[in-house]
């Protein structure tokens, strides 16, 4: 039986994109076929938006008012639950954000 496969989906600043990206692949994610191929991810560039409440202390931006930033999408495979936490994690870790967005699902072999 094959180890389960999740995909890891994050948004983060491109000022702060190839740091997130290392973290991750640094804990295993993005690889394929056994290793033969490695640092694989797909990303989408776009513009997110939040509005940061009382008792935050935003990366960007101001407390009280909405903030617009260009930031890129990163979709990458994570083999196995424990590589899939260790990329969570680390991305946690080196995420500019306070509370980073991301997604994480499992996936099925069909």
């Amino acid at each position: 039986m094959s180890p389960p496969r999740f995909k890891l989906f994050f948004t983060v600043p491109r000022s702060s994109l190839e740091m997130c990206k290392q973290a991750v692949f640094s804990a295993g994610a993005g690889t394929y076929a056994a290793g033969m191929y490695s640092e694989v991810c797909f990303e989408t560039p776009g513009s997110g938006q939040f509005l940061s409440g009382q008792g935050a202390k935003p990366a960007v931006g101001e407390v009280g008012k909405i903030e617009r930033v260009e930031e890129v999408k990163v979709e990458v495979l994570c083999v196995g639950r424990d590589v899939m936490r260790a990329a969570v994690e680390k991305l946690k870790k080196s995420h500019p954000y306070e509370e980073p967005a991301y997604e994480v699902y499992a996936m099925e072999d069909v």
